[in-house]
């Protein structure tokens, strides 16, 4: 293990609705099958603007809590039984780890399973990964790749995710709901697989964003006349889309993605809602016009993995997505109390 390390971090830290600190904190060494990385770039993600505004029921689990999820960095130190990773090496860190033993992991459902462990505490000058998750879930990345630009694959691992879902084929038409970060990634992906994408969103600036990564088409819910109309028209000769991603996390646009699906559609609820949250269905579509829907969370470690070969091999690009780049000390700019809306991705540099 390194004998330079310091006996302090710091470490942004959760402590109540739009109440965060930048705290310092004792650095712990790792420990047997521990990894200690200094972390090169953290990104911001929707999931930890609305941690910072309302708690997280899953990532923050004690009060104070760090967050911040999408990160890589250089490894500092290695615990006992470490082998794969030394002192030096550039890795990109998976922020979970399935426990592969129980009920949904059996049934190869890792997204699913009954222990999942989270790792969050991004926004800081080091991160101390566990085991579990330093075991399958750490990967090393070449001296090419910007730190930046690797600490996208936790997000496009997600999406890579929801594509396996919906399995789409060349040529199809495929509507996007939603023109945030995740956006930006869709639409690359749809490129990729030769998907002719139409882009529905409120935000005209964010959605000319897209555009210029290939969406066909863009529909803006606030600008539009009868953006509705308008949208229905540019899918199938107006039967609706072969497959619909919604990107929001908003009961009405969960119904939306429904009304936008052709026959035999399949849709993908990407976004996730507030618990306890119903959405109203035409049951007559969803039976006999077969309408497939399906639920999506998170990743897997085969998806993170795939996720670091495309932004490795440049297959997916950052441009259009990180904006910024702050230092850890302007956190609070970041994360701003009565914030309306979330910006595309940031970068946070300690």
């Amino acid at each position: 293990m390194s004998q330079n390390l310091p006996a302090t971090l710091r470490m942004a830290r959760w402590y109540a609705p739009e109440e965060i600190r930048l705290d310092s904190v004792e650095l712990i060494p790792p420990g047997p099958g521990e990894v200690l990385v200094k972390i090169g770039a953290a990104l911001t993600c929707g999931t930890d603007f609305k941690t910072f505004k309302r708690g997280h029921p899953r990532l923050i689990k004690e009060i104070p809590g760090p967050f911040g999820h999408e990160m890589s960095g250089t490894v500092a130190a290695v615990g006992a039984g470490v082998a794969r990773f030394r002192e030096g090496d550039r890795v990109v860190v998976g922020n979970s780890a399935p426990c592969f033993k129980c009920f949904f992991c059996q049934r190869q459902a890792y997204s699913l399973c009954e222990d999942l462990q989270f790792l969050n505490g991004a926004y800081a000058d080091y991160i101390l990964v566990p085991s579990r998750i330093a075991e399958v879930n750490l990967y090393k990345i070449p001296d090419t790749l910007p730190f930046v630009t690797a600490s996208l694959s936790e997000p496009l691992a997600c999406v890579l995710n929801a594509f396996e879902k919906v399995a789409p084929k060349p040529g199809e038409t495929m509507v996007l709901l939603g023109a945030g970060p995740m956006g930006v990634l869709f639409v690359q992906l749809a490129k990729l697989h030769g998907l002719r994408l139409i882009a529905i969103g409120r935000d005209p600036e964010k959605l000319q964003n897209l555009k210029a990564f290939g969406a066909a088409e863009t529909v803006s819910l606030t600008r539009d006349e009868r953006p509705l109309e308008r949208a229905k028209a540019l899918l199938n000769e107006g039967r609706g889309a072969d497959l619909v991603i919604e990107a929001v996390g908003l009961p009405e646009m969960w119904s939306l993605a429904c009304d936008l699906a052709r026959p035999g559609g399949r849709i993908c609820f990407y976004g996730g809602c507030a618990r306890g949250t119903e959405v109203k269905l035409d049951t007559y579509r969803v039976h006999y016009e077969e309408l497939q829907l399906f639920g999506v969370f998170h990743h897997t470690p085969a998806y993170f993995r795939q996720a670091v070969e495309y932004l490795s091999d440049g297959k997916i690009r950052p441009e259009g997505l990180v904006v910024g780049e702050y230092r850890l000390d302007q956190i609070h700019e970041i994360f701003r109390k009565g914030q309306a809306s979330n910006p595309l991705k940031l970068a946070v540099i300690p």
